[in-house]
């Protein structure tokens, strides 16, 4: 297995940026070929103080292994996704691989 997952900032001043995001993911990325288990939501609030809460929405994916999601990467929803979705609405990302 290998999981990728995805922590968005999405820019101040656009209220329906988190909404979009999702959108766009449901969109282009829930459909690309080789994505076992795909997961996106919205951050949620905790008591605890070792809980970042400082992002919008996380985006959680488990392939077979490293090369699908290699695959994954370059596919053109993907590259879609980011030009058509991402870039508009996001001011950081952070990217957690694992095998």
């Amino acid at each position: 297995m290998f999981s990728h997952i995805v922590i968005f900032w999405t820019k101040p001043g656009l209220a329906h940026a988190a909404d979009e995001l999702l959108a766009g993911m449901e969109r282009y990325l829930k459909p690309i070929p080789g994505v076992l288990s795909f997961h996106a939501g919205r951050m949620a609030p905790s008591h605890r103080a070792v809980v970042d809460q400082t992002y919008q929405v996380a985006l959680n994916l488990v392939f077979p292994d490293k090369q699908a999601q290699d695959a994954y990467q370059v596919h053109p929803l993907h590259l879609e996704f980011v030009d058509k979705v991402f870039k508009p609405v996001c001011e950081r990302v952070v990217v957690y691989d694992f095998e």
